[in-house]
């Protein structure tokens, strides 16, 4: 399917990137990018072939949240209608990213506000340049995260740090993006893909079945007990033991071993 806000390309080496293409609005979203973005990530999950997802930006920003001229379009709705719209549209991205069981790197390029920081956040990993900033500037405007920023940030960062930034909508710099966990690494401007795609094939290259178990098993364990999250566990380690994967690799470690 051609998007128009929205590219989607798949390699043979199993990585799919996914980059918002909206750059002379800084890839801030509209309707029609929300729905491509819905389109794209429904393609992700039916693919068998994709192992890992990479998410950037097209132009000089990641993503600048929102659109405001559909923002200000909004203001003669009714509180159900804006409701609706969120519940309907915006809020299946993150629902659909978490259904994701491949990682996702984000890639962050330039800025990241309000949304755009929150699209971030949805991801498993991310590396972002060294000039990126990030803000959840919505307070600036006197609203909320719509898209789940008040649940992701205080899972990254802590809820003390995650409170202090959804309050203030204080800019962070790279630096200090780094040092508090809100990414995994800061590279210089122009490696930001190069270095996504290598941490990405790196990935794609390991046992999928596993890679996906281990994804799945550490966000489950947020919402269950250590006996729930061990007994899940039991049962992917029985799963994980018949793939060819394991097998191949076991076989490989014992001839490494023999005089």
């Amino acid at each position: 399917m051609a998007f128009e806000f929205i590219k989607l390309e798949i390699a043979d080496d199993g990585v799919a990137v996914l980059e918002l293409n909206r750059p002379d609005r800084l890839n801030a979203f509209n309707r029609q990018m929300v729905g491509e973005w819905r389109e794209a990530l429904a393609q992700i999950g039916d693919d068998s072939r994709v192992r890992v997802v990479v998410l950037t930006g097209a132009g000089r920003a990641f993503c600048a949240g929102g659109d405001a001229d559909e923002m200000t379009e909004m203001q003669g709705a009714s509180s159900v209608e804006r409701k609706d719209y969120l519940w309907r549209s915006i809020q299946k991205i993150p629902l659909a990213m978490e259904r994701l069981e491949v990682p996702v790197i984000a890639a962050v390029n330039g800025t990241a506000r309000g949304a755009g920081l929150d699209m971030a956040l949805m991801c498993d990993i991310r590396i972002c340049g060294a000039s990126s900033t990030f803000a959840e500037s919505y307070i600036n405007m006197g609203v909320i995260s719509g898209d789940g920023g008040t649940w992701f940030l205080p899972r990254v960062i802590g809820v003390s740090r995650a409170l202090e930034l959804l309050w203030t909508g204080r800019v962070v710099d790279a630096e200090e993006a780094g040092r508090i966990g809100m990414v995994n690494r800061v590279v210089a401007d122009a490696d930001v893909r190069s270095e996504a795609l290598t941490l990405a094939r790196q990935i794609a290259a390991q046992p999928p079945q596993a890679v996906a178990l281990m994804k799945r098993a550490v966000y489950q364990g947020f919402s269950g007990t250590l006996a729930a999250h061990l007994d899940m566990i039991s049962s992917h380690m029985a799963v994980v033991f018949d793939t060819p994967e394991f097998n191949d690799r076991l076989n490989a470690f014992h001839a490494r071993r023999k005089p």
